[in-house]
Formats: structure tokens, C-alpha cells, sequence
């Protein structure tokens, strides 16, 4: 992995750093209490609580919160690619499509494990100057590991002009 990928994860294993991160760029995902539990270059994980802030009036987390977390274990793993990258590489989600099997109560943790081919597609964008889509798969499970929810999202990758 580069030293611009290695310097994001090492961003998310810092808890302040991250938050701040969060707060300025992604204000719903701090408000929520999204957090990355383990990252590495193939994988992300990602938590979120069922909370006053992000429950919904069936005694369950909102979807669009489940949603949020599932597209942070995905677009983590991007924006690591992508990071301080040259040529800069834009990403872009074009498309979700979800399986929702349980109602989520407590902490639900998404985890994708795509992250090979994440780092695969960015690298055709930028070595054929053609933008490039791929789906990807979160997979959300409760405490007890019993699967939530899955999304699948797809993200676009295409490299920015050179100026």
C-alpha cells in the first residue's frame, strides 16, 4: 500500500483526529457517532448506535443511518486510495441497493472487504484516463452477529484533469 493510504488508516486509528475529520467533512456521520472500528487495506468496518439521534419511530436505527454506515466501510477504503493522490482521482456514489433482514437495535457494524478491488478499479481509472464503476458489498450484523442489513454501492472513480 502507498504512504498516502497508510497515512489515512493511520488518520482513522486516531479517535480526535478522525472526529474532527468527521465533523468538518461529513457533519451527519459526527452527529450520528459513526466510527471506524478497524481499517486496514482490505477491509473497513464501521459502527453505529441506535440512539435518540438515529432511531426511527419503529424502535429501530433509520435507515439512511444503517446506509450512512454501510457507504463509510466502502468509501473509506476509497478515499485511501485516492488520498493526497496525483493524479487526483474523484469517487462518486451512483448508485445503493439494500436487504434489510432485522430490525438493527443496538450497535450494528458494517463490514466491507473489498478493498483489493477497490484499489484495482482506481488503478484502471488512472492507467487508462476512463472512469470506472464497481459494486461493492457491506454487510451489516448485530451484537449477536446475525446479519441486519446488506448494501451493496456502487462507487465511479475517474481521474481529474491534469492541469
Amino acid at each position: 500500500m502507498g504512504s498516502q493510504a497508510d497515512e489515512f488508516i493511520s488518520l482513522t486509528r486516531h479517535p480526535v483526529k478522525f472526529r474532527i475529520f468527521l465533523l468538518t467533512k461529513i457533519p451527519s456521520a459526527f452527529f450520528s457517532g459513526l466510527r471506524i472500528k478497524q481499517m486496514d487495506e482490505n477491509s473497513c468496518t464501521t459502527t453505529i448506535k441506535y440512539s435518540w439521534f438515529t432511531r426511527n419511530p419503529f424502535r429501530s436505527t433509520y435507515f439512511a443511518c444503517l446506509g450512512m454506515a454501510a457507504e463509510m466501510s466502502t468509501g473509506a477504503l476509497a478515499m485511501a486510495y485516492i488520498y493526497k493522490r496525483e493524479p487526483s482521482v474523484s469517487m462518486l456514489v451512483t448508485k445503493t441497493e439494500a436487504i434489510y433482514s432485522k430490525k438493527a437495535v443496538g450497535i450494528t457494524q458494517f463490514t466491507c472487504k473489498d478493498g483489493e478491488l477497490i484499489r484495482n478499479s482506481i488503478e484502471k481509472a488512472i492507467a487508462t484516463g476512463e472512469g470506472q464503476t464497481i459494486i461493492v458489498k457491506s454487510t451489516g450484523t448485530n451484537g449477536a452477529g446475525e446479519t441486519v442489513a446488506e448494501f451493496m454501492i456502487t462507487w465511479s472513480f475517474k481521474m481529474r484533469n491534469r492541469k
